[in-house]
């Protein structure tokens, strides 16, 4: 399908001080909210809310996408992250592998289930976890390996996966901020033995509220998901175990298919904004554009750059009406949550450098080519004055 941006104004009739918003979702509604108004209409005439038609019509669409056999919808990521866990065993007591380096989420999944996040810093390139990382970590408690696909960006899978195989161990993708990406002519959510997907609106394929979804190729794993999402139900009315109530509601699955539609455009324009933002940044001394490896195909979930000067950056950005955000200021081994695990500043210190030194700036489908220009052109002022 192709998509044509609402914004495509010309570009000398831009105010100089217009805002240029890390994210506008305005925008986006502003191209499709037809179609949406639509498919809300259709599920608010079928008065048929959960469990219906349209998610699962939703769940074969992203498990196509993902290559994968099934997929199981659910009320939001973490739920997808902590039910995956339970499906691949992970009980009290536990130990689970992951990189400090991600959203709280990812380790607060673990922790739902009395499990133990144990830590593997990452490579400082891709932020993603460090394979090399994993073999001294793994334990006679261990029970599974997540992999964060952050950014956008695959983790280098084929290490991962050949560590949680000698081992016996099963790999689970975090694949929230890469949906649509690739790694070495695979698809993300392909590669691992469980992916765990959200769909918060903030997502290169978002919901209008919380979502999520799992998908995998173990129809044992994803039969054992469909009950634990519905209260541990394998018939109506009689559960074998504790459960969730998790389940995705029609009204964002129908949401969420018109904008599936328009993902693969919304990809290659995501792509061509991270291919004009690196032009322009790697002429500028003192800022590090992302690194794409070859073989990888890189989503843009977030346009992430490295400065020394990340937070006066920041600032200056924000002064100048141009929005950007750190994902993410405090690494998971040092947040309050973990305390009791006893970690300290240098444990894992590639993460805490990039927790430093990050800067996401704006980054949509509707993006221009001048607030390009705008943003690249304000860093450089910034950083030739320091």
């Amino acid at each position: 399908m192709r998509y044509t941006s609402p914004m495509s104004a010309n570009p000398h009739t831009v105010a100089v001080q217009e805002v240029v918003p890390q994210l506008d979702l305005g925008a986006q509604y502003a191209a499709i909210g037809g179609e949406i108004r639509e498919a809300v209409e259709r599920v608010l005439t079928s008065q048929h809310f959960i469990l219906g038609s349209e998610g699962a019509a939703l769940e074969q669409e992203i498990a196509k996408l993902c290559n994968a056999q099934h997929g199981i919808a659910l009320a939001s990521g973490t739920d997808a992250l902590i039910l995956a866990l339970r499906a691949c065993g992970v009980r009290e007591r536990d130990e689970v592998i992951l990189p400090p380096f991600t959203f709280v989420a990812t380790g607060s999944a673990v922790s739902a289930l009395g499990a133990k996040p144990v830590f593997a810093d990452i490579n400082p390139s891709t932020y993603n976890i460090d394979p090399a990382k994993l073999e001294r970590l793994i334990t006679s408690r261990t029970r599974a390996i997540i992999a964060v696909h952050l950014y956008g960006l695959a983790a280098d899978m084929d290490p991962i996966v050949a560590v949680a195989k000698a081992r016996n161990l099963p790999v689970i993708e975090d694949n929230a901020q890469a949906i649509g990406a690739s790694y070495k002519g695979r698809p993300t959510g392909s590669i691992g033995d469980v992916t765990c997907l959200s769909f918060y609106p903030t997502k290169n394929l978002g919901a209008y509220g919380d979502a999520g979804m799992v998908v995998t190729n173990s129809a044992e794993v994803a039969a054992r998901i469909r009950n634990l999402r519905n209260h541990g139900q394998t018939t109506k009315y009689v559960s074998s175990e504790p459960g969730w109530n998790s389940r995705l509601d029609e009204l964002q699955a129908a949401i969420l298919r018109v904008k599936l539609r328009y993902l693969p455009a919304w990809q290659r324009a995501r792509q061509a904004h991270a291919a004009q933002y690196t032009r322009r940044l790697s002429q500028i001394p003192g800022v590090l554009p992302p690194i794409v490896p070859a073989g990888y195909e890189h989503v843009f979930h977030q346009y992430t750059i490295r400065v020394e000067t990340r937070d006066e950056l920041h600032r200056a950005l924000s002064d100048r009406k141009i929005g950007s955000a750190v994902y993410y200021p405090v690494p998971l081994h040092l947040q309050p949550i973990y305390a009791s695990l006893g970690h300290k500043v240098g444990d894992f210190p590639h993460s805490e450098h990039a927790a430093n030194e990050v800067l996401s700036l704006p980054m949509y489908p509707e993006l221009r080519d001048d607030q390009i220009a705008r943003v690249t052109d304000a860093i450089s002022e910034f950083l030739h004055c320091q």
